[in-house]
This record gives structure tokens, C-alpha cells and sequence, in this order.
């Protein structure tokens, strides 16, 4: 019984992984959509790209100490310390008086290899819970 327990945490740990990376996927794909944004709905200035921070799910193993039991989204949060890029534009709508635009603090290239990074990550998590899978499967026919 304490094997089929194992089993259920690997594959919620795996499963929790491809939640917070899909998580992720979206934000970059968000940040990719809005790299040319200079000035928001509310008039607010740039888009200012946004992060997501990870954080783990602990549980409590029988010896009473923490064990990492997966992944969650702690947050998705604006990225202050990348500035902004000022790009000489003259004849843009959001010029200011010497036609500098302020541009969104998104590098697609940046961008494109978190993308990168996330969907391996995801994958690599999917890999996992198939493994776990199939091990049930195996336990389950030799139990019968």
C-alpha cells in the first residue's frame, strides 16, 4: 500500500509540474502578443513584461520533516528590473517631444527561449507521468 501512496505523489508531483508550466507558457505567449504595446488601455505607459514565480508543495513525510511533493504558481508578477528600451520613432503616436518611444521591457528572443525551456520542462513532466502509469499498470497485473 505504501508503494501505490509513492506512486499517487510522484504522479501529482508530475501533474503539478505541467499545471504551473502551462501557467508559464501562457504568460510568455501574453508577453510575446504584447512586445510592441508602447501604451495600455488605461494610458498607463508600456507593456511591462511579466514573470512567474514558482514556489513547491511540501508535505509532511513520516519522519515529520517537509519533502517537496510538487510545483504551484506563487504568483505572476511584473518584471521591474528589466528597463524599458527608448527606440528613436519621430512620427509614432507615443513619441515624446524628441521622438523617442518608450518601448515594453520584452527581448522576444528572451522570450522565445523560456518558451523553449517551459515546453521541455512540461514534456519532460508528461515523460514522468506516463512512467508512472505504466509502473501502475505493471503493479496492478501482478497483483492480480
Amino acid at each position: 500500500m505504501d508503494g501505490i501512496r509513492r506512486l499517487f505523489t510522484g504522479m501529482r508531483a508530475s501533474s503539478s509540474g505541467m499545471s504551473a508550466e502551462r501557467v508559464r507558457i501562457d504568460v510568455i505567449a501574453k508577453n510575446l502578443a504584447n512586445a510592441e504595446v508602447t501604451r495600455m488601455p488605461d494610458g498607463s505607459g508600456p507593456y511591462r513584461r511579466q514573470l512567474v514565480r514558482f514556489e513547491p508543495i511540501l508535505q509532511k513525510a513520516e519522519d515529520g520533516k517537509d519533502t517537496v511533493a510538487g510545483v504551484r504558481v506563487a504568483g505572476v508578477e511584473p518584471d521591474t528590473r528589466t528597463p524599458f528600451e527608448r527606440v528613436r520613432m519621430p512620427g509614432h503616436p507615443d513619441a515624446d517631444a524628441d521622438g523617442y518611444v518608450t518601448m515594453p521591457n520584452v527581448n522576444p528572443t528572451l522570450e522565445m527561449a523560456d518558451m523553449i525551456t517551459a515546453m521541455r520542462a512540461y514534456e519532460a513532466n508528461v515523460n514522468a507521468a506516463d512512467a508512472f502509469v505504466k509502473m501502475a499498470e505493471r503493479a496492478l497485473r501482478l497483483a492480480q
